[in-house]
């Protein structure tokens, strides 16, 4: 008998219901989190179904130790986006009710009545779901660095603007070596060159340390507005702080890089993602560990494009009808796309071409890149499916066919 799982997930449990193919209500029950609620829940549909590929599974999440236990015990899972799962409990209630049970019940309808709306968990590899754990966090640690380098340069620019004009970046080595040691105005100009010269030195600097240290003790020196000394104590101690954050911080990127890049490489795909124009070993795994390496997840370019939501969608109304970006998209890959676009500009005549031809038409920047990021999605997609490397040529036969037809 085919059944409908409906679970929803807490940090210590499980609420399910499970009903049949018309609704009837068979079971409902809180399972703990752990080895024994899932033995407990798989004892528990056996009752019910005595084929796996007849349990159907709706939950909010598509990754986790319970998942996988799901997913090995042959059952077909659906990952329910949590945004389309609130609009289906939008439809069937208008008192705005909540409850864990009541949303197990209404993930278990959606799949009985929705299911060929949703996707199925992807069958990737362990490589890649390593790969993305490793792409994850060292996305993470990146995005976190950016937080407090603006915070350090909102304090900068309260008290030390002289900083934020003598550093480009504020989490390059030398600035992090020099506001280690001077993190105050009155610091800064008691530098002397050669103890600016020892800090870079320190700072892992082993190139132009003469000129650089002259031109950071003459910025340093630049006259300024000054705060009260006890506002300049008291944001000594802040950037004291951030700076030991962000240097500890560029440690661990360093070596997530390495180890994200020995995880890649190992991958059958890598070559094929490195040939691509842009796509570096950070990047490439980026995007492959988004992406995922099920073969039989994408049915086409435009459900792999759809997935990263940056085909166009349509808003048709009558006689109107207008192409919209999607706002709605997975933002780790809609990020590692957009850069791959920037980046394939350097290196392929193809994308160039392309990105200038909807620069003519109009476009705006970032829609021609966001453009050339589908037309990329799609390459890559023909490059995965026939299991062969980049070629430019190739590529865009078609743009430079379009081209000879309008120039003839």
């Amino acid at each position: 008998m085919v059944i409908f799982v409906g679970d929803d997930w807490a940090e210590a449990h499980h609420d399910i219901y499970i009903c049949d193919e018309a609704g009837t209500r068979l079971a409902g029950r809180r399972f703990s989190e752990g080895i024994e609620g899932v033995g407990a829940l798989h004892e528990l549909i056996a009752t019910h179904a005595e084929d796996p590929a007849e349990v159907n599974v709706g939950i909010e999440t598509d990754r986790g130790l319970w998942v996988q236990s799901l997913v090995e015990a042959g059952y077909r899972v659906h990952a329910i986006n949590p945004r389309a799962a609130s609009r289906y409990r939008d439809r069937h209630s208008l008192s705005g009710a909540k409850s864990d049970p009541g949303d197990a019940k209404m993930l278990a309808e959606l799949v009985r009545t929705d299911r060929h709306n949703h996707r199925l968990i992807a069958g990737d590899s362990d490589l890649a779901e390593g790969l993305k754990v490793l792409a994850r966090a060292h996305q993470n640690l990146i995005w976190e660095r950016t937080r407090h380098t603006n915070r350090l340069r909102c304090a900068l620019r309260e008290y030390f603007p002289a900083a934020l004009a003598t550093f480009e970046s504020l989490a390059d080595r030398d600035t992090l070596a020099v506001l280690g040691r001077a993190p105050t105005p009155a610091d800064a100009a008691r530098l002397a060159p050669g103890q600016v010269r020892t800090v870079l030195r320190a700072g892992g600097r082993t190139r132009n340390i003469e000129a650089r240290a002259q031109a950071i003790v003459e910025g340093l020196r630049t006259e300024a507005l000054a705060a009260p000394a006890e506002v300049v104590t008291a944001f000594a101690a802040t950037t004291r702080a951030q700076v030991a954050i962000i240097g500890a911080l560029n440690t661990q990127i360093a070596a997530l890089d390495s180890e994200l890049a020995a995880h890649f490489e190992q991958h059958p795909d890598a070559d094929i993602y490195l040939s691509l124009p842009g796509i570096g070993v950070i990047l490439g795994a980026r995007v492959l560990a988004e992406f995922g390496d099920d073969p039989n997840r994408y049915d086409n370019a435009k459900s792999r494009k759809n997935y990263a939501g940056t085909s166009p969608i349509t808003r048709a109304s009558g006689t109107r009808s207008v192409a919209l970006a999607r706002f709605v998209r997975p933002a780790r890959l809609a990020d590692a796309i957009d850069q791959w676009a920037f980046c394939s500009l350097q290196n392929s005549p193809g994308s160039r071409a392309y990105y200038d031809h909807r620069r003519t038409q109009g476009d705006s920047h970032h829609k021609a890149l966001r453009a050339l990021g589908n037309r990329l999605v799609g390459i890559l997609h023909g490059c995965l499916h026939t299991h062969t490397t980049y070629d430019e040529t190739t590529a865009w036969a078609h743009r430079n066919d379009q081209t000879l037809k309008i120039a003839s």
